[in-house]
């Protein structure tokens, strides 16, 4: 039986919303069946820190107090059929256009474009043409890095890879790491035939001691990336976990991910697993839903980002903000969210969360909220 994944998954709720509009020590393993019950936590305030954004995805903060965006784009037209692989019905052939950018966002809440005309592709009409772009940004330094996942032949750029790119101050962009040529020439153990993504649908991506780190979920891996553009395996998710979408990545002294899962959604089937640096894997959390995002506090504390709840199709308005102990007692800090995408901590101790990150074709639909924790 064919499983639904994650681009299953991004036609779903694309359908709906027209409807709708470094250690390898051993951890405690948190059962699902143990875990006492989730109410939320009323002590936190949520505000609109931004809008106007097109598909937001991943967030950090620079050096300089700006908060930086990855945004998907509006997608495009232009078709690759004929030129290589594609992605194969319903979901493909894709097209795309330069529509993608990259924002960073003031104290105040003023969005500035700092990179625009950056590869954008969207699934096939018949699916409703669901975007994916730039995902993820991270600084090394004073750096910015941008993870673009919609790019690639089969998304319908036959001269722009998937990759991990330098973000140059006069918005150009400098290619490192060519992940669609990885990803081409580094299969993975178990990939899910009815549901490939030839070059990749890359999501997530940290900085750790100066080494960039990127979660691909089609294929189930995460890589090492050097500044100087070396590629080296992780982990292999796929291999050991089969088809369970990995998607946020964290690490707090051992890499943790989280993963979507297959699709309809079963709440409570999605899971977050400790990574070492050596690439063993060991189930860390579970009882959770729909994971797009993962960040730690000061205090050990581990917030997760579940993109929507509800039983069988996506959701609107049933996004989460999970807060987990470290003994394992979580609890709902927020609901509510309209398939938020990405989250990240601020200087000022709050938390920042792509919302809207998939949703209506519609120009500037995406936004930034700010959860203070009280």
């Amino acid at each position: 039986m064919k499983k639904k994944t994650m681009s299953i998954l991004f036609v779903l709720v694309l359908s709906f919303l027209t409807f709708y509009s470094c250690s390898d020590e051993t951890d405690t393993v948190t059962d699902s069946s143990q875990i006492l019950e989730k109410k939320p936590n009323t002590n936190v305030t949520v505000t609109v820190f931004a809008t106007g954004l097109n598909n937001p995805r991943g967030l950090k903060f620079g050096p300089d107090g700006y908060l930086y965006v990855a945004e998907g784009g509006l997608g495009g037209l232009n078709s690759s059929t004929g030129s290589c692989d594609q992605v194969i019905p319903p979901i493909g052939p894709y097209t795309g256009d330069f529509t993608a950018s990259i924002s960073k966002i003031s104290p105040s809440g003023v969005v500035t474009r700092i990179a625009e005309n950056l590869p954008s592709c969207q699934t096939s009409a018949v699916t409703g043409g669901l975007v994916s772009g730039v995902a993820d940004v991270a600084f090394i330094g004073n750096n910015l890095y941008a993870l673009v996942g919609g790019a690639g032949c089969s998304h319908g750029f036959p001269n722009n890879p998937n990759g991990i790119f330098k973000v140059n101050n006069n918005g150009t962009m400098d290619l490192v790491a060519d992940l669609s040529d990885w990803s081409l020439n580094h299969p993975v153990a178990n990939p899910e035939e009815d549901d490939y993504e030839p070059d990749g649908t890359w999501y997530s991506m940290i900085n750790v001691n100066g080494k960039l780190y990127a979660v691909e979920p089609n294929h189930g891996e995460m890589v090492k990336v050097t500044t100087s553009g070396n590629i080296s395996r992780v982990i292999d998710v796929s291999a050991t976990q089969g088809h369970i979408v990995p998607t946020a990545v964290a690490y707090h002294g051992n890499f943790y991910l989280g993963n979507l899962n297959t699709f309809p959604i079963v709440p409570g089937s999605s899971s977050v697993f400790k990574v070492t640096p050596s690439g063993q894997i060991q189930l860390r959390e579970s009882g959770l839903t729909t994971i797009l995002g993962l960040v730690f506090d000061n205090q050990d504390r581990m917030y997760v980002l579940e993109m929507s709840t509800a039983a069988g199709d996506p959701t609107p308005e049933t996004g989460k903000i999970v807060r987990i102990q470290p003994s394992g007692q979580q609890e709902v800090l927020v609901e509510g969210l309209f398939f938020p995408t990405g989250m990240t901590f601020g200087p000022d101790g709050a938390l920042y969360v792509s919302n809207k990150g998939f949703g209506p074709p519609i120009p500037g639909f995406g936004e930034i909220l700010k959860v203070t924790l009280n």
